[in-house]
């Protein structure tokens, strides 16, 4: 963990919160973000005047601000990060890095003066967030070359000489915030109660969408 982080004991009472479908950070991992709606250019400058802790979450039915004009319910769990690289462009947009830090539960949602949200945290479920897990805990060498075919079948170039070199927890974490996986599943994702399990969900998901690509494949024929 950097040392300019807090420790666990220090995380803040409330942080403001990015609603993003799709989007996932996980514990060590790194989100570069593209930000220019104003709410959200407001929401990376307080937190640049403070602890630089922003929290990545789901809203829990996409496109429902959109449509009915409303802020839509937030996913239980989300995960905050700390604002680690930043810069601004002549178009008026910020481009921040969030390093992923530790998981969060909601408590509540609280008003703010600037238009972004803001919720009361529950660290308390995952402490474990703040350790790097050992290598060695999940099938690799399964997911290695299940992860073959799946990128193949969805047109996805990736640098295989990078994936083999990282250690299990950057591999595992770069795969769930970077495959096109359903909000539903990235949420899974997020929410599995460790390492292991994350990993093991992960592996589980290439080799369904693997499966039905073959049997797509094989009913097209």
């Amino acid at each position: 963990m950097s040392p300019f982080a807090p420790t666990f004991d220090r995380l803040p009472t409330s942080i403001p919160v990015f609603p993003l479908t799709g989007a996932l950070v996980l514990p060590r991992a790194r989100l570069p973000l593209n930000i220019f709606e104003p709410r959200y250019l407001a929401m990376v400058q307080d937190s640049l005047g403070a602890d630089r802790l922003i929290g990545m979450i789901q809203p829990m039915e996409p496109g429902a601000e959109a449509e009915a004009g409303a802020e839509p319910p937030l996913a239980g769990v989300g995960c905050c990060g700390r604002l680690t690289a930043f810069a601004e462009t002549d178009d008026g947009r910020y481009l921040i890095t969030l390093t992923g830090l530790c998981r969060f539960r909601i408590r509540q949602e609280v008003s703010t003066m600037r238009g972004y949200r803001r919720v009361v945290a529950d660290w308390s479920p995952f402490a474990d967030d703040y350790t790097v897990p050992a290598n060695g805990a999940f099938d690799r060498t399964g997911l290695m070359a299940t992860l073959k075919p799946y990128f193949t079948r969805r047109d996805l170039t990736v640098n295989w000489q990078a994936l083999e070199a990282a250690p299990d927890e950057q591999l595992i974490s770069s795969l769930a915030m970077l495959c096109p996986f359903t909000p539903a599943e990235k949420q899974a994702l997020l929410e599995a109660p460790d390492f292991g399990a994350r990993a093991s969900m992960l592996l589980a998901l290439v080799q369904m969408a693997v499966h039905e690509s073959a049997d797509g494949d094989a009913a097209r024929h």
